[in-house]
């Protein structure tokens, strides 16, 4: 080969023991020997990798590491974690159908559900997720989708898992956002959920470096089929993002204990400010959801909130912090606070954030790995100016 063939035609050395971390595939094709091959790995997520947007060894790596931890046949990784909701949803849902969904959601989730009933005229009936009646009370028979999330976002619910996917029924798929609890506190798949979705970006990251999202599914039938629709909606992760979400895997024991060490500290402490109204972590024997919690979780999270009197003290709290940042997203090493009815929960009216539960005081504390008495000295420095 001359020169300029030559630098183009890079060959790839095939390592012959293994790596201690999991190699970078940042590539956007593969190339084939054999057509047959290259055609049948366009046709099924197991096949050979083909192109990156069907599948990716680095991505794989992600995705069996977090089916494996959540007790699932296989995962989806996305390129966020509402590219995760998406894929599940749009790949269960018709026009027409129905869904039972938990009142307190994510905002970007529920703004997903009016889109879906504004234009595809998808029913949803919204519940309390902790009354089997309840669910069984709404379902018709078009009903598709249960929807949950294991400990709300931003209000601390925790859902009776075993108890509402069981009245559900069979026919019904039982999804649940597992992002606020992390496989290290609850595998939903173990309580009867059918698919787990998570925004990596937030505790499996965990660095506040990269955008992700999983779906971990306990039928195999219904990842096929979910994988064959995601492949035309394009939702596929970067190798690189999945990458450094394997990378943040590693750590992922240590600084949720220490995440939740730091909460418990903290959420004891506002619960005995006289500024504070009321303290939504399912931790302190007041929450209505800490029986629920005790009982099906591994620990209570670490994300949080607690109200103010009204949306002019939230404002003066979060622009009187030095140490805790006023910035989107949760699950990183540092602690971030934000007032979710005016960025994550934007999406609400008046009526529904009132029914997820946030009040204009509301205030969300995703608590950091840092010391627990520096983040209280900025709290309740905040607090009293």
């Amino acid at each position: 080969m001359k020169p300029d063939t030559r630098v183009v035609h890079t060959p790839a050395p095939v390592p012959t023991s293994t790596p201690l971390s999991v190699p970078l595939y940042q590539t956007s094709g593969f190339a084939f020997d054999d057509p047959d091959a290259f055609a049948d790995g366009m046709t099924r997520p197991d096949g050979a990798f083909v192109y990156t947007r069907f599948g990716n060894p680095t991505v794989r790596a992600l995705e069996d590491a977090v089916a494996a931890l959540e007790g699932g046949t296989a995962a989806l990784a996305t390129s966020s974690g509402m590219g995760a909701i998406n894929a599940v949803l749009l790949a269960a849902l018709g026009a027409g159908d129905h869904v039972i969904a938990q009142r307190a959601l994510y905002g970007g989730t529920l703004a997903l559900l009016r889109d879906l009933a504004q234009r595809w005229g998808v029913e949803v009936t919204y519940v309390g997720g902790h009354d089997p009646e309840e669910v069984r009370a709404a379902l018709r028979p078009r009903t598709r989708v249960l929807y949950l999330e294991t400990i709300a976002n931003p209000t601390g619910h925790v859902s009776d898992l075993p108890a509402v996917s069981a009245a559900a029924g069979d026919d019904v798929l039982v999804v649940v956002d597992n992002t606020f609890a992390s496989p290290l506190l609850c595998r939903p798949v173990e309580h009867g959920a059918d698919v787990v979705v998570h925004s990596t970006t937030k505790y499996l990251g965990g660095h506040s470096d990269v955008t992700g999202g999983v779906a971990v599914f306990a039928d195999d039938a219904r990842y096929r089929e979910t994988w064959r629709h995601s492949v035309e909606l394009g939702v596929t992760p970067d190798p690189f993002a999945a990458w450094l979400t394997v990378r943040g895997l590693r750590t992922l024991a240590l600084r949720v204990r220490r995440h939740e060490e730091n909460a418990a500290v903290l959420a004891r402490r506002l619960a005995d400010h006289p500024a504070v109204r009321v303290v939504h972590w399912p931790g302190l024997d007041t929450h209505p959801s800490h029986a629920v919690a005790a009982r099906l979780l591994g620990g209570f999270g670490s994300t949080f909130s607690f109200d103010l009197a009204d949306a002019e003290a939230g404002r003066a709290f979060v622009t009187g912090l030095d140490l805790v940042r006023l910035a989107p997203s949760l699950g990183g090493t540092e602690t971030l606070v934000l007032h979710p009815a005016a960025t994550s929960h934007r999406q609400l009216d008046d009526a529904q954030l009132a029914a997820a539960g946030i009040t204009g005081g509301t205030i969300r504390l995703s608590v950091g790995i840092e010391d627990a008495d520096d983040l209280w000295e900025d709290i309740a420095g905040a607090l009293a100016r």
